[in-house]
């Protein structure tokens, strides 16, 4: 890993001794680029969770390591024939506009949204420091889909990804992976947890605790985007 951390200002435990199964690990502390990307050095990430109502209710910040854990290996993405017919028909931008792309994946509309102001705040930053990215999908001038992610090493922790447009948000990954590929070094995307959606697309489901062992060979490698 080339570049160097801020200094953190929460210690979070350390996920491998959560119970299993168990994805939700702990509650609280802050969104500081030290604490995020030490989190994701060490198995975990930030998302909202609802406050039980005996707790004052709302919104807390929680810290999860998903048992098991959605991966993609790249060797093992699947791309078919339609995707690949629509992946000719959309052109891709790297980091161009990140924000824009983490408030359309913030969309209110969307079901179990969660990221709100201080995560599109937070991830800002990180991108600012060059520890997050976006991938872009346009379909001529218009901006139709994307993702973006975290990356520390030759991990690429995938946050949220849209589309405005069939197939765009799959374009955007497999975007993501062709240039993965092209850099040297072992490389894999966290998508946290597997769905029946990306599950057509290669991702499969590990025990956390073999995630939890390949993440200092992951993290130790060079970042692929600049």
């Amino acid at each position: 890993m080339d570049r160097e951390f801020p200094a953190p200002l929460w210690d979070l435990p350390d996920p491998s001794t959560a119970a299993p199964g168990e994805d939700l690990v702990a509650l609280g502390g802050g969104l500081d680029p030290g604490t995020v990307l030490r989190s994701y050095s060490r198995g975990l990430f930030p998302m909202d969770v609802p406050m039980a109502p005996e707790l004052g209710g709302g919104h807390g910040l929680g810290w999860w390591s998903p048992d098991p854990r959605g991966v993609l290996e790249l060797d093992e993405l699947r791309v078919s024939r339609s995707l690949a017919k629509s992946c000719r028909r959309f052109r891709i931008t790297v980091d161009e506009c990140f924000e824009d792309v983490m408030r359309a994946c913030a969309d209110p509309d969307r079901p179990q949204g969660w990221i709100t102001e201080e995560f599109i705040d937070a991830y800002v930053r990180l991108h600012d420091l060059g520890f997050a990215h976006s991938i872009e999908v346009w379909s001529g001038a218009e901006f139709v889909g994307g993702l973006y992610g975290v990356e520390i090493g030759g991990l690429f922790a995938g946050e949220s990804m849209f589309h405005h447009t069939r197939d765009a948000s799959k374009v955007a990954l497999v975007a993501l992976v062709e240039r993965l590929r092209g850099c040297s070094g072992k490389r894999l995307i966290d998508v946290q947890w597997s769905t029946s959606h990306l599950a057509t697309m290669g991702v499969t489901e590990i025990p956390r605790s073999h995630y939890l062992e390949r993440l200092p060979e992951l993290i130790a490698q060079s970042p692929c985007f600049p």
